[in-house]
C-alpha cells in the first residue's frame, strides 16, 4: 500500500502506519473528543425510546427487572438489574465526579475564591430558580418530591455540545461552563444526601465514618497505590447503602480521600529520569525492539515505574475510569432509564400535568434565568470576573445550554418517583426540556459568535 494515498484524510493518517493502526485511529479520535460522550448518550437514549415503544417493549421492561445476586454464604443482595445500574454503576459516575470536584478545588477553577465565585454563584442560581418554578407549580402532594429534578445539569452533554462550536467560542467560556457543571454536580449530591434519604441507620453511618477515617489514615501514611482505596471503597458503598443514604454518595466520599499528591516531586523525577535515559543510551546499540536487550528492558521498566510514581493517584484513577464512565456507565444508564412510552395521548397527558410542566419550565426557563441573573449580579457587584473574551449573549447561551438535565435529572427523578406513575411524566418533561435547551442554546451560541479565536485552534 502506498504510504500516503490521496483518498485518505491526512488528519486520520500518519506515514508508516499499519493497516490495523489506520483502521483503529478514527475510533481513538472519536473517544478523545468531549462531544463523543454526548453523542453516545443520545444514541442510547434514542434506542431506549424506540425499544420502549416497539413491539418488544415488554422485553425492555423485563430486562431491567431481571434479578441479580451479589454476595456469598447467605449474605447477599438480591436486586434487579436496574438497581445495579442506578446504585452500582452510577456510583462510579459519582466517584469520577468526586475526583473532578477535588481536582478543581485544589488546582482548578474552584481553587480560589476569585476563581470559584463565578461558577459557584451561577450554579446556585441554576438550582434555586428551577426548584422555585417547579415548587410554585407543585406546592403539595406527592409531586412536590420532584422539586430537585430540574435543578441538575448534565456535564457530559453541556461541555460536549459547547465543543461542537470549537474555536467560535473562547476557551474561557468552556472553562466557566465546566466549572459551573461541576459545582452543580456537587449541589446535586448534597440534595440527594439531604433530601432523598429515608430510614437512617446510625450504626451503619458510624461504620461508614470509621471506613472513611481508615482511608484518610492510609492517605496520611503515604500509600499511593489505588488498590486499598478501591477495596475499602467497596465496603464504604455497602455501609452507605445499609445506612439509608443513597449509595451513590459513597462514590463522592471515597473520591475525596484519594491522594492528590504523587510519591516524587518534579526535581527528583527530572534527576532520576535523566540518569535512566543515560543508562538506556549506554546499554548498547538500539535496534528494532528493546526485547533483544535485557539492560534496555530493565531501564524501560524503571522509567515506567518512575512515571507512575510522579502521577498523583487522583489523576491516574480519573484518567483510567473517565472513559469507562463516559462511554459505558452513562450510556448504559441512559439505555435503562430513558425508555418512556410515547404516543400522542401520553404526550398530551404529560404536558397537561403539573409535574411535567414544572420540570420542563424549570429546565428551559429556570436554568437560564437563574444562571444568567446570578452571574450578572456577581459580576456587577465586583466579586466575580466575566470570562475573558466572552460576551453577555454567549454567557446567556451557556445558561440556556445548562437546561440539558438528562442524566442527573433522570437519576433524581428515579429517586423522587420510583415505582410511581409520575416517573414517566417527569421523564417526558426532562427529555423535552433537555432537547429544547440543547437546540436553543446551540443556536444562541452559534449566532452570538462573530469571530474565530485563532489561539484556541489546535491541530
Amino acid at each position: 500500500m502506498a504510504k500516503n494515498p490521496r483518498f485518505l484524510d491526512r488528519r486520520l493518517y500518519k506515514a508508516g502506519e499499519s493497516l490495523g493502526e489506520l483502521l483503529i485511529r478514527p475510533v481513538h479520535i472519536f473517544i478523545s473528543r468531549q462531544v463523543s460522550g454526548g453523542i453516545l448518550i443520545l444514541i442510547m437514549a434514542a434506542i431506549a425510546l424506540v425499544w420502549a415503544n416497539s413491539a418488544w417493549s415488554e422485553w425492555y421492561e423485563l430486562l431491567w427487572r431481571t434479578d441479580f445476586t451479589v454476595g456469598a454464604r447467605g449474605r447477599v443482595l438480591y436486586k434487579p438489574l436496574h438497581f445495579w445500574i442506578n446504585e452500582g454503576l452510577m456510583t462510579l459516575f459519582f466517584f469520577v465526579v468526586g475526583l473532578e470536584i477535588k481536582r478543581e478545588v485544589l488546582i482548578g477553577e474552584l481553587a480560589s475564591f476569585r476563581k470559584a465565585v463565578m461558577p459557584v454563584t451561577a450554579a446556585v442560581g441554576g438550582m434555586v430558580a428551577p426548584a422555585l418554578i417547579y415548587y410554585l407549580m407543585n406546592p403539595s402532594g406527592t409531586a412536590v418530591r420532584g422539586w430537585a429534578v430540574p435543578t441538575a445539569t448534565d456535564i457530559a452533554f453541556t461541555v460536549g455540545v459547547l465543543t461542537i462550536l470549537g474555536a467560535r467560542v473562547p476557551r474561557s467560556l468552556t472553562v466557566f461552563l465546566a466549572a459551573l457543571a461541576i459545582a452543580d454536580d456537587l449541589g446535586a449530591v448534597l440534595v440527594i444526601a439531604l433530601f432523598y434519604t429515608t430510614g437512617i441507620s446510625a450504626f451503619h453511618l458510624q461504620v461508614t465514618g470509621a471506613l472513611l477515617f481508615m482511608l484518610v489514615i492510609i492517605n496520611i501514611l503515604g500509600y499511593r497505590s489505588p488498590l486499598p482505596y478501591l477495596l475499602v471503597g467497596c465496603f464504604v458503598w455497602l455501609a452507605v447503602y445499609l445506612s439509608g443514604v443513597h449509595s451513590t454518595v459513597a462514590g463522592i466520599l471515597v473520591a475525596l480521600t484519594i491522594p492528590a499528591r504523587s510519591k516524587s516531586d518534579t526535581d527528583s523525577f527530572l534527576s532520576r529520569a535523566q540518569t535512566l535515559l543515560e543508562e538506556f543510551r549506554c546499554a548498547g546499540p538500539c535496534g528494532y525492539s528493546v526485547y533483544t536487550n535485557f539492560r534496555h528492558q530493565e531501564t524501560v521498566s524503571q522509567i515506567e515505574a518512575l512515571c507512575l510514581a510522579v502521577v498523583p493517584p487522583l489523576l491516574r484513577i480519573e484518567r483510567l475510569l473517565g472513559p469507562w464512565v463516559v462511554f459505558v456507565v452513562v450510556p448504559v444508564f441512559a439505555l435503562s432509564n430513558a425508555g418512556v412510552h410515547l404516543d400522542w395521548d401520553s404526550f398530551t397527558t404529560a404536558f397537561g400535568s403539573r409535574p411535567t410542566l414544572g420540570v420542563f419550565l424549570g429546565l428551559v426557563l429556570g436554568k437560564q434565568i437563574g444562571i444568567f441573573s446570578f452571574s450578572w449580579i456577581a459580576i456587577n457587584l465586583g466579586i466575580a470576573e466575566k470570562p475573558a473574551g466572552a460576551s453577555w449573549l454567549q454567557i446567556y447561551g451557556c445558561a440556556i445550554l445548562c437546561g440539558i438535565g438528562f442524566t442527573m435529572s433522570i437519576f433524581i427523578a428515579d429517586l423522587a418517583f420510583a415505582q410511581s406513575v409520575l416517573l414517566d411524566l417527569t421523564k417526558i418533561g426532562i427529555l423535552s426540556g433537555s432537547a429544547v435547551s440543547l437546540i436553543f442554546g446551540l443556536l444562541v451560541l452559534y449566532f452570538s459568535s462573530h469571530q474565530v479565536f485563532p489561539e484556541e485552534v489546535s491541530e
